[in-house]
């Protein structure tokens, strides 16, 4: 794998996941008034748009939202016609998840499950469309993941990732420009940060290594967009963070 095969994403610490479930536990209820709000807001109209032009046309499609937290892409999506299973390591969020669902009663088509983003538990080839939101920066294998998600895809699927280099803005976490941690506590903005720099990826530069990964692994037609977040968070208010978020999109 040339000079992606030498980063050691092996020594990572065995605890990492349990550290990140706990944090995300922790968020888990403000997390979920925070993605309520964004349901309801002018966001949910951008991210629809943005991600219809990069989803298969003409069909409803098979979805699986991976970290999906409290069930956000469940619902938009969930609403256009599709069928969305999202999975999540933290149990606390697949709970909200499915109680997000419910509020907007598309249960037909949504569902939350516990479950690895970087193994989910599914037969290869079951998906159209493998999507995630703010999940890569916190994975102590992301190679593994990307594997992973490309055996789940059908032939002809895609991948649309959406993250951001946020150890990198660690600092950002208590600045008065990153809204949406405002009425998060110190000891929990502290918590993050120190995942944050117990991460290998946090070190690496990003989209442009996800490219040659994803290239690597035998992904097509595979796109950067480091203006993405941009067109999404126009606005300084409780959803904006001053870090730039880019999207990653490929196909099988």
């Amino acid at each position: 794998m040339g000079e992606l095969h030498y980063i050691a994403f092996e020594d990572e610490a065995d605890n990492i996941k349990e550290k990140v479930e706990s944090y995300w536990t922790k968020r888990a209820d403000s997390f979920f008034e925070l993605r309520h709000d964004e349901i309801e807001s002018t966001k949910s109209e951008r991210w629809v748009k943005e991600i219809s032009k990069l989803l298969p046309e003409g069909k409803a499609l098979n979805i699986l939202d991976v970290g999906c937290g409290t069930g956000y892409f469940e619902v938009i999506l969930g609403r256009l016609g599709h069928k969305i299973t999202g999975i999540d390591l933290t149990e606390e969020m697949v709970s909200k998840a499915n109680e997000m669902i419910g509020i907007y009663g598309i249960d037909d088509n949504a569902k939350a499950l516990i479950g690895d983003g970087e193994n989910p538990d599914f037969e290869p080839e079951s998906f159209d469309v493998v999507i995630t939101r703010n999940l890569t920066w916190t994975l102590p294998h992301p190679d593994d993941a990307y594997k992973s998600w490309y055996k789940l895809l059908k032939k002809g699927g895609k991948l649309i990732n959406f993250d951001a280099e946020y150890a990198k803005g660690a600092h950002n976490l208590k600045s008065p420009e990153n809204l949406a941690h405002s009425q998060i506590d110190d000891a929990l903005k502290d918590e993050c940060h120190d995942i944050y720099h117990m991460l290998t990826i946090s070190m690496l530069n990003r989209p442009d290594w996800d490219a040659k990964i994803l290239d690597e692994i035998g992904f097509n037609n595979v796109n950067t967009d480091t203006d993405f977040g941009s067109r999404i968070f126009v606005e300084h208010d409780k959803f904006y963070i001053p870090d730039r978020m880019f999207s990653i999109t490929a196909t099988k």
